[in-house]
C-alpha cells in the first residue's frame, strides 16, 4: 500500500462497518457460546464488541492521520503498524469490557485471548483491509489547477497546470497562452515575467522575454526557435542550457 485516505469521514464509514459487521457475528454466530449467555448477556456482549470495534478504529483514524501528516508517505509497515495498534486497542477494550461489572466475565486474560478474542480478531482483520484497500479507490483525483493574477482585480485565469503552454512579456502585461478545447487561447494580465517566474517555478526561462512550461515541448524547430503545443518560441543563446535536459 503506497497511499493512505486520512478522511475522517471515509474511516468513520469504515468503523460502523465494522461495528455492524462484529454486532451481526457476535450476537447471531455466537462464536464463543459456553451455554451459559442468555439473550440479554448476548446483546449486551455484542453491543460492547460492536462499540469497542468502532472506538478502536476511530482511535486509529485520528492516529493514522497524525503519522502520515507529518511524514506525506505510506508503506507496508506503517500499514502493519497501525492493524497492530487497533488490534491491540480492541484487546484491551475488549477485556475490560468483558471484566467489568456489565459482562462479569469469569475467563482469565489467557482464556479470553485464545478463546474468544481470536476468534473474533480472525473475522475481522479481512474486513478491515479490504475496507482499507477500497477506501483508498475513493481518494478524489485533485488536478493542479493554476490561478494566476494581476495587478487588477480583473486580472485573474484560473487554467489547469497541463493546459499553460508558456507566459511572454508585453510591456506591463504578460501574454498567456494555454490550451482551450484543443485550440490555442490567451490572456493578458498586468504583472511582470519575473513575479510569475517566482510563482510558478515548474516555468522554464528560454528568452528574457518568454516562459515555457516544458511539458509542452515538442521540437527544436532550428536553432533559435522551438515548436511548443500550436506555439513557436524563439530562443537566445544565454537561456538554451536551460533546456538541455530535454
Amino acid at each position: 500500500m503506497s497511499k493512505l485516505n486520512p478522511s475522517i469521514k471515509y474511516n468513520i464509514g469504515i468503523g460502523f462497518l465494522l461495528s455492524v459487521w462484529i454486532f451481526l457475528f457476535a450476537f447471531i454466530i455466537r462464536p464463543f457460546d459456553d451455554g451459559t449467555l442468555n439473550f440479554n448477556g448476548w446483546l449486551l456482549i455484542s453491543s460492547g464488541f460492536s462499540l469497542g470495534a468502532f472506538l478502536s478504529y476511530l482511535a486509529l483514524t485520528l492516529f493514522q492521520k497524525s503519522v502520515y501528516q507529518k511524514t506525506l508517505k505510506w508503506n507496508l509497515n506503517f500499514e502493519i503498524t497501525s492493524l497492530l495498534f487497533f488490534i491491540l486497542l480492541y484487546l484491551l477494550f475488549t477485556y475490560v469490557y468483558y471484566k467489568s461489572s456489565i459482562i462479569n466475565g469469569g475467563y482469565t486474560f489467557y482464556e479470553f485471548f485464545s478463546i474468544i478474542f481470536i476468534k473474533t480478531i480472525i473475522i475481522l482483520i479481512p474486513i478491515v483491509v479490504l475496507a482499507r484497500r477500497y477506501l483508498i479507490k475513493l481518494i478524489p483525483i485533485k488536478e493542479d489547477v493554476l490561478i494566476i493574477k494581476g495587478e487588477n482585480k480583473l486580472d485573474i485565469l484560473k487554467i489547469k497546470k497541463s493546459e499553460l503552454i508558456g507566459i511572454s512579456n508585453a510591456q506591463n502585461y504578460v501574454e498567456i497562452f494555454f490550451v482551450q478545447n484543443n485550440e490555442l487561447s490567451s490572456k493578458l494580465i498586468r504583472t511582470s515575467l519575473k513575479k510569475i517566474q517566482e510563482e510558478l517555478d515548474f516555468l522554464i526561462q528560454i528568452h528574457r522575454s518568454h516562459l515555457i512550461n516544458p511539458s509542452h515541448f515538442k521540437s527544436w524547430k532550428n536553432q533559435n526557435t522551438i515548436t511548443l503545443t500550436l506555439l513557436e518560441l524563439p530562443v537566445s543563446k544565454n537561456y538554451k542550457e536551460n533546456l538541455s535536459f530535454i
